[in-house]
């Protein structure tokens, strides 16, 4: 279940949003897959910490956070990616790993993968395992109030391969 306070958030911002109940997912990839959308769609947010205060990089469930590059955007010396016992207590009513990318809402500042950007629209876990949200990138952007856009994702190395696209069917 979506928490009130992430409803309550988008509606007092007069946010069209599209709710999405589906099975139990870990990941934004394993999100892109079970709503049969391109991983470039779903955004992720990761809890990292470039100084202080910690901050989210929100970025394509196909894509990782490139800390060196993530630094350069920042302006940063270094760049920390955090476990989640890191943030414990940052994101209210949120199931740990299902933070949505609404730093406005919890006082942290957002970054944002320029390729994710481009999408017209965007799905996110809203603090749910089981439920997404579904809104126009512009609408975040707004409620964001612009956050700071860079390129700091690449394609995750060591990793199966990630499906952006679905792949067409093989014919034997």
């Amino acid at each position: 279940m979506i928490p009130r306070l992430i409803v309550d958030f988008l509606e007092r911002n007069d946010v069209s949003y599209e709710r999405h109940e589906h099975r139990r997912v870990w990941t934004a990839q394993e999100l892109a897959a079970v709503m049969h959308v391109t991983g470039r769609r779903v955004a992720k947010s990761v809890i990292v910490k470039a100084g202080e205060p910690v901050g989210i990089a929100v970025l394509p469930a196909s894509e990782v956070v490139d800390e060196e590059r993530l630094a350069g955007v920042l302006g940063a010396p270094s760049v920390r990616l955090l476990d989640e016992a890191d943030f414990e207590g940052l994101f209210p009513g949120c199931e740990a790993g299902a933070e949505p990318p609404f730093g406005s809402l919890f006082g942290l500042p957002v970054v944002v993968e320029s390729t994710l950007a481009d999408a017209d629209r965007v799905v996110f876990p809203a603090g749910s395992h089981e439920e997404a949200i579904e809104i126009r990138y512009e609408d975040f952007r707004r409620l964001e109030g612009d956050p700071k856009t860079g390129s700091f994702g690449r394609s995750p190395t060591n990793a199966p391969r990630v499906w952006d696209e679905w792949p067409e069917p093989r014919v034997p």
